[in-house]
């Protein structure tokens, strides 16, 4: 009943005011529609597809699909972002691959902030010097495949909220799908402040600086933004979303402790995708609860007692 679904992500340059009619006098557009080609995700590469290209201030923007990821990940990104798909750029995605494979065996669990690594990709490396004609079939099936038997045979992390958040949940749904009433936005504190007050609290409280909390904060700041339009968001919401969060605006500076505790309903099926030690995994679980704790014990002053009911934003439009 708390989970929500945003049916599809909308984070695409709306602003036709900002739509430049003449590109031609800055600068060529490298990739077109319906390229194949190489992207940045974090630290590694990944195979991805361009889905649309738009011409926005000052600059080119392609809208980019994982190819083998769920479509959630779909996003915009810069010509920064992408690399032509050839077999010099392939080597340079398997150097990263590799490099971080070395690392993890020597920091294991060590960031959620980046997008998980696919469970194929070193069987799709094989797969590049098969026929071309059966690959792109081939891969989609075992794709699929696997991501099933991942989901089914691993245990998701079990994260723990404490009864009076759970209350919380149970009443935000009821005033949103039920009443029609909105949190009232932008949220004051918002998610930024909220973590960085928690960081402040446990670096107080242990005399000492809190890396390793610092590294995970950072983390839920980027699951938090990425994951709010795709999956935390209710029908009803949406357009509040469309009108607030826009020019780039981080998610995380508009909204609260609403939607961040929504967040932890999500975060075992996306850290699903996480590799993870079973120690890191314990350590992080144990972590991420403490901070739950300490949401519970500023309930009365991060969380609203009761919702806005604007009609601005309760007629929902579908897209």
């Amino acid at each position: 009943m708390v989970s929500s679904n945003s049916g599809g992500k909308d984070d695409s340059p709306r602003d036709g005011g900002d739509m430049e009619a003449d590109p031609s006098a800055s600068e060529s557009c490298l990739f077109s529609e319906g390229e194949k080609v190489y992207a940045y995700h974090g630290p590694l590469i990944y195979e991805a597809k361009v889905q649309k290209v738009e011409f926005r201030k000052g600059e080119w923007k392609y809208f980019v699909h994982y190819l083998g990821w769920n479509k959630n990940w779909d996003e915009w990104v810069i010509k920064d972002r992408l690399l032509k798909f050839n077999k010099e750029n392939a080597q340079k995605k398997k150097a990263l691959t590799d490099d971080q494979s070395t690392e993890k065996n020597t920091k294991s669990g060590r960031s959620t902030q980046n997008k998980p690594k696919s469970s194929n990709d070193a069987k799709a490396d094989k797969e590049d010097t098969k026929n071309n004609a059966t690959r792109g079939k081939k891969r989609k099936v075992q794709s699929g495949v696997e991501e099933k038997d991942k989901g089914s045979s691993e245990k998701l992390m079990n994260i723990e909220i404490p009864l009076t958040l759970k209350k919380q949940l149970v009443d935000d749904w009821e005033f949103v799908t039920e009443l029609g009433k909105l949190v009232k936005l932008p949220r004051t504190p918002n998610v930024d402040n909220i973590l960085k007050k928690y960081l402040e609290y446990r670096t107080k409280k242990d005399n000492k600086i809190a890396e390793s909390i610092g590294e995970i904060l950072k983390g839920l700041r980027c699951y938090f933004d990425k994951a709010l339009p795709v999956m935390l968001l209710y029908k009803e919401e949406r357009k509040q979303y469309r009108e607030l969060v826009i020019d780039n605006v981080s998610p995380s500076t508009v909204y609260g402790a609403e939607h961040l505790l929504r967040l932890f309903v999500k975060l075992p099926e996306l850290l699903a995708y996480v590799n993870m030690e079973e120690d890191a995994s314990a350590k992080l679980q144990k972590k991420l609860f403490d901070f739950l704790k300490y949401l519970e014990k500023n309930q009365s002053s991060f969380f609203l007692s009761t919702y806005d009911g604007s009609k601005s934003y309760s007629d929902t439009d579908e897209e």
